[in-house]
C-alpha cells in the first residue's frame, strides 16, 4: 500500500481492529449490551447532566461511548473513519435499543456529511494521535459547536507517547515532527489474534492542543492532568484500584491522562 495514504492505512487497520475489539474482554461487549456504561468517572464528572443535550462524538470506534451518552438522556451522533466500526456501531445501537446515530467519514470531511450544531462535542482516549493537523481538528470543533456550547476532551498524556512500548526509554519526539509509521503485532486489547496492523500516527504536544482551540476562538475553561489511566492498555502496567492503572517505572510520578473543557464564548 502507498504509505503516503495515511487515512486509508488507518481505515483498514481500524476495520481489522474493530472485530478484534468487539469480541475482547477489554470491551466486554456482552455486559455492555446488558446495560453497562463504557464511560469513566473522569469524563462523567466533566459531562455532568447531559439529559436532553445534543452531542457530537468524534472518532467513536464501534459506538460504546456514543450509546453510553445516549443512555444518559442525550441525543448523540457518532462519527468514525472505519466503515466496519460504524457498521458495528449501528448493529450495537439496534441491539441496545439506542437512538444514537452514526456517520462514517474522515473527520476533516464532516462538513460534507452534517450541518447541525451541538450543545456538546466529545472525544476521548487515543483519538488525536490519528490526526496530522490539529488546526483542522479544532476548526471542526468550532464549526459544529453551538453558541455557549462546550467541547469536552479526554486524552492520553503526550508524555507517554515519547516512550517505547516497554516504557524503558524515550523513542519519539514530544512535538509533532511528522508522521510515525509502524507495524505492530496485535492490538491494545491483548487479543490472542496477533495479526500485524499498520498504522500512521502523529504526536501532539499540550501547547499544540491548547493553541489550536484558542486560535479558533474557544475559551479554555478547565485543564486537568491525572496520574493514572482508566484502562489496562499499556505494557508494564499494574492495577491501583478499580479502573485505575499505572506503569511500573513511572508509578504515580507522571501524568497519564489529561482533560480539557473548552467553550464557545459566542452567544
Amino acid at each position: 500500500m502507498d504509505k503516503s495514504n495515511h487515512f486509508e492505512i488507518n481505515r483498514l487497520s481500524w476495520n481489522i481492529r474493530t472485530d478484534i475489539h468487539i469480541q475482547s474482554e477489554f470491551y466486554n461487549n456482552e455486559k455492555f449490551i446488558q446495560g453497562g456504561t463504557s464511560l469513566n468517572q473522569i469524563e462523567l464528572d466533566l459531562l455532568g447532566d447531559i439529559k436532553g443535550k445534543k452531542i457530537l462524538h468524534l472518532q467513536c470506534h464501534f459506538g460504546q461511548d456514543t450509546i453510553s451518552l445516549s443512555r444518559l438522556g442525550a441525543e448523540v451522533t457518532g462519527i468514525d473513519l472505519s466503515d466496519i466500526g460504524i457498521e458495528r456501531a449501528k448493529e450495537l445501537a439496534k441491539k441496545t435499543g439506542s437512538n444514537a446515530k452514526f456517520i462514517c467519514c474522515n473527520l476533516y470531511e464532516l462538513p460534507d456529511h452534517l450541518e447541525q450544531k451541538f450543545d456538546l462535542i466529545f472525544t476521548s482516549y487515543g483519538t488525536i494521535v490519528w490526526l496530522p493537523d490539529l488546526t483542522k481538528w479544532a476548526a471542526i470543533v468550532a464549526q459544529f459547536i453551538k453558541p455557549t456550547g462546550k467541547f469536552i476532551f479526554v486524552e492520553f498524556h503526550p508524555f507517554l507517547w515519547m516512550y517505547d512500548d516497554e516504557f524503558k526509554g524515550i523513542k519519539y519526539n514530544y512535538f509533532n515532527t511528522g508522521k510515525i509509521y509502524e507495524i505492530e503485532e496485535g492490538s491494545y486489547t491483548d487479543s490472542e489474534d496477533k495479526v500485524n496492523l499498520e498504522s500512521v500516527t502523529w504526536n501532539h504536544s499540550l501547547s499544540e492542543v491548547m493553541n489550536s482551540l484558542i486560535d479558533q476562538g474557544l475559551i479554555i475553561r478547565s485543564f486537568h492532568e491525572y496520574n493514572y489511566n482508566p484502562y489496562n492498555c499499556f505494557k508494564n502496567s499494574f492495577k491501583v484500584s478499580e479502573k485505575k492503572y499505572r506503569i511500573h517505572s513511572f508509578n504515580d510520578h507522571v501524568p497519564m491522562v489529561y482533560s480539557v473543557v473548552a467553550q464557545n464564548p459566542k452567544k
